[in-house]
């Protein structure tokens, strides 16, 4: 498989943002891009043609490919239902309630997830992958299957995505590259700075310090935009201000507004496009 796994230093770093300006670039080239979050964590939910129910997140992604959205898009999503019990809808379906004493089954969650996302690569050129939250939450690292699982199951390589509008990001990209697992760090090939406001030249001792620390290289720098959807994430403060009927129509403007300054600010997609090395499709 073709693709990239697009991480964040926390929830709201700007992923399913930057996720979706990708499936835009590459439609734009004519690589047949197509989204793919394996879990979601999410109340902000839409309705495929065929009854099914993904993350609002790869919706608007698979719109930024020039794509209809689909269930394989989101095979695992996570609906926080109130009292420790979360929902699990399973490629698009109602599955169970799990909670506490009701764990959800990783391994075939896992499962599904990594099928999906091996029908996506057989359809489509690139794969567009976005994680979920923060790839290293210690306490639940063994039960990952967005991040560090998907990066053990498939091969796939990452690129880690940094928001700088909250302050601290050089110290949130090296303390997220250092706390990775040994056997995946290295599939992180580099870094985004995201949501930057003035001169990115300011920036670039810092930069150069943390590439030379972590042989990662550094993408680009994104100025602040803002950009009006909503955010899928049911941990983040953001909120999204798309409604009414046509928040398609005012989503992809907002999406072309932010593939263009991408193209036009340096970013190097390039760089990027060697970074989407063929992992398993297990």
């Amino acid at each position: 498989m073709k693709g990239i796994l697009v991480l964040g230093t926390s929830s709201g770093a700007g992923k399913t943002t930057f996720c979706a300006m990708l499936c835009r670039h590459f439609a734009r080239k004519g690589m047949d891009p197509v989204p793919f979050k394996g879990l979601n964590l999410s109340l902000n939910s839409y309705a495929t043609r065929d009854g099914g129910e993904i993350g609002i997140g790869q919706a608007f992604q698979a719109w930024s490919a020039g794509l209809e959205p689909e269930t394989d898009m989101n095979p695992v999503l996570l609906k926080p239902s109130g009292n420790g019990v979360i929902q699990m809808v399973l490629n698009g379906r109602p599955s169970m309630d799990i909670s506490e004493s009701r764990p959800m089954d990783r391994g075939a969650a896992m499962s599904e997830a990594v099928a999906a996302m091996g029908r996506l690569s057989d359809r489509h050129g690139v794969l567009v992958c976005e994680g979920s939250g923060s790839p290293v939450e210690l306490n639940m690292m063994d039960r990952d299957i967005a991040n560090v699982g998907l990066m053990r199951e498939t091969g796939i390589n990452a690129v880690l995505v940094g928001d700088i509008e909250r302050g601290g990001v050089f110290a949130a990209i090296y303390g997220t590259w250092r706390l990775l697992p040994d056997d995946v760090r290295g599939q992180v090939r580099g870094f985004v700075i995201n949501r930057f406001r003035g001169d990115a030249s300011i920036l670039a001792d810092g930069i150069a310090r943390i590439e030379g620390m972590t042989g990662m290289r550094c993408l680009g720098v994104l100025p602040y935009m803002d950009l009006r959807f909503p955010e899928e994430d049911s941990l983040s403060d953001s909120q999204g201000r798309l409604s009414g009927t046509d928040a398609r129509s005012a989503f992809m403007a907002n999406i072309d507004e932010f593939t263009d300054t991408a193209e036009s600010s340096g970013f190097d997609f390039e760089a990027l496009e060697s970074m989407m090395g063929s992992g398993s499709s297990a």
